[in-house]
């Protein structure tokens, strides 16, 4: 299916957040999820399923001095 991921249109066989996270090799400690304009859990992750047109957004925080 096609997606709009981090503002580029991609193709994914991934169903959930959490396979689409796994997929790209992403450490799930550091990140935040933004599934069509809405900020989604950790924990809801491998419930959400990821439909045809969704907009996601995968922000990583790293700190820094």
């Amino acid at each position: 299916m096609k997606i709009s991921l981090n503002g580029k249109a991609v193709q994914t066989q991934s169903e959930t957040l959490l396979a689409l996270i796994a997929q790209k090799g992403l450490d799930h400690n550091s990140l935040v999820v933004e599934y069509n304009f809405e900020v989604i859990k950790q924990d809801l992750w491998a419930d959400t399923r990821i439909k045809e047109g969704d907009n996601i957004e995968l922000l990583s925080f790293v700190g820094g001095g």
